[in-house]
């Protein structure tokens, strides 16, 4: 009897001719958490619907154990019957229906005659809740009543409802807030101790080390290493995950900060679904050229809205005065905005940055097609000439520029998305959240690049949930609290403490000159 739950060994998956996996190992023990760490297009995602029958058995190299037994699951079905179940990155819960019914979804209880046993559902939908600490939550109410820590559990809840035995979780905590995260992290350890095995893939690499017992690092398709959390510390996974010691994460260029560039007066948003409530309450500020200006604050703060206000991209009614160069700009709408020299790279790039079934060039040209106009025709070759620079420029990893979008890794779109709001050559570069579900190497790309446009007098908007980060690239740091300015700081010895008492404290504070 082996002592693995399973065992994957020696796998292959190609995609025409080319190898996204090439023989890759992984094997987990009953209890045990195994992250599964590796860059952006590494081949995790691949790996896992392997497992987990997105990729049916015959369709793939290699052989996969379960309980030391030959696992041939041909659908998903046949890997959750099994007792493997899979919670992806984007939620799959239905909003209007009840966390009882989502819990249960295509294995709902039913009572003799083939109706559904309610009564049932609720009772057991609140005994799993119980199990992972959550006594507050009414069962029969619409899930989109909670928030995504409370959809993330009950994702891990619905996976417990189907007896799951390995739970693999695909970058879990990438929209949670810090406390929902330990929350989440206290839950998959109380899992382990009851024999539940997971496999953790995170490009948050100290929450790997919190909860994981072994990493497997694969690169480019290929098994890197499987060695003890005990052997390793986040500088080695990262040097195992690209190939190279990163020293610096933030590689920092001086670059000089000019004359005030653009200014926003008076930015004030209302909410969209109550009309007297503001989002953004009455927010000003100056960027000069060449500077990077972190936004921080908590969730929810108003952070988003008050760039997407900025950038004609609001959804409800909001109000902003707006200065590029000393001179007033009109901003209803992104194309305004981008004419004006604004660009933006959204927060959520699935609804918001990407067409998905459109080739990878076609989605970087998207914001300059006018430039490859002639006589109302597209001259395709100067398309696709700018689109390969790009690609190589900012080492996006596609099979071609003409694959669909949506077939890329997260980072990879990321990029993507850059790229074509880089394109327009903005004044002023607004990005919402840019290493979000992006990996440790690209991060390093995207901040170095950052640096090169500063450098460059290229102004730049960077709101991040992340406090190193906002600290590590930063000139200068706005903190939003409750919509409304709470701190203006020079990045001079500023520490993550200042920036959260600033967020908290209803009182304006300022360093900077």
């Amino acid at each position: 009897m082996s002592d693995y739950l399973f065992e994957m060994r020696h796998i292959v998956k190609e995609f025409s001719g080319v190898r996204a996996l090439n023989g890759i190992d992984l094997a987990v023990r009953p209890g045990e958490c195994v992250g599964l760490c590796g860059e952006n297009g590494a081949g995790k995602s691949t790996l896992m619907k392997v497992l987990s029958g997105v990729y049916p058995y015959g369709s793939f190299e290699g052989e996969i154990l379960w309980d030391g037994k030959p696992l041939k699951a041909y659908s998903v079905r046949d890997s959750e019957k099994a007792g493997i179940v899979i919670i992806h990155q984007e939620l799959m819960l239905v909003p209007k229906m009840s966390v009882a019914e989502n819990i249960f979804l295509g294995n709902e209880i039913k009572k003799p005659g083939g109706r559904m046993d309610y009564d049932a559902m609720y009772r057991q939908a609140e005994a799993l809740l119980a199990r992972l600490k959550l006594k507050d939550v009414n069962v029969a109410a619409p899930v989109m009543n909670y928030g995504g820590g409370y959809q993330q559990l009950f994702e891990i809840a619905k996976a417990l409802a189907k007896n799951a035995r390995l739970l693999i979780l695909d970058e879990p905590s990438s929209s949670l807030t810090s406390s929902e995260t330990d929350v989440l992290l206290s839950i998959i350890e109380d899992l382990k101790r009851e024999g539940v095995a997971c496999v953790y893939i995170s490009h948050k690499l100290d929450e790997v080390a919190r909860v994981c017992d072994t990493v497997t690092v694969i690169r480019d398709g290929q098994h890197i290493g499987t060695r003890p959390m005990a052997e390793l510390n986040v500088d080695k996974i990262i040097a195992m995950m690209v190939g190279r010691e990163i020293t610096d994460l933030y590689p920092r260029v001086d670059h000089p900060i000019g004359e005030v560039i653009f200014e926003a007066r008076h930015v004030t948003c209302w909410d969209t679904t109550n009309p007297n409530r503001k989002r953004v309450d009455d927010v000003s500020f100056q960027l000069r050229r060449g500077e990077i200006l972190g936004i921080a604050g908590l969730v929810g703060a108003g952070r988003t809205e008050l760039v997407s206000a900025i950038f004609g991209a609001y959804p409800g009614r909001s109000e902003a005065e707006l200065l590029m160069e000393g001179k007033p700009i009109k901003v209803k709408s992104p194309e305004q905005a981008i004419r004006a020299g604004l660009s933006l790279v959204p927060e959520d790039r699935k609804r918001q940055g990407i067409v998905p079934l459109l080739g990878v060039g076609d989605n970087i040209t998207l914001a300059t097609l006018e430039h490859y106009s002639h006589a109302g025709r597209i001259d395709r070759n100067a398309e696709l000439a700018t689109v390969e620079r790009e690609i190589t420029r900012l080492r996006v990893k596609t099979a071609s520029p003409a694959l669909a979008i949506v077939g890329l890794s997260g980072g990879n779109q990321q990029k993507a998305v850059l790229t074509k709001m880089l394109l327009p050559e903005p004044r002023v570069l607004i990005l919402d959240e840019p290493t979000r579900g992006v990996d440790v190497g690209s991060k390093h790309d995207i901040y170095k690049l950052m640096f090169e446009l500063a450098a460059k007098g290229v102004s730049i908007i960077m709101v991040s949930s992340e406090l190193s980060e906002v600290l590590g690239v930063s000139d200068r740091v706005l903190v939003i609290g409750e919509g409304r300015l709470r701190g203006d700081f020079v990045n001079q010895g500023l520490t993550q403490e200042q920036v959260l008492a600033a967020a908290i404290d209803a009182k304006p504070q300022s360093s900077a000159a």
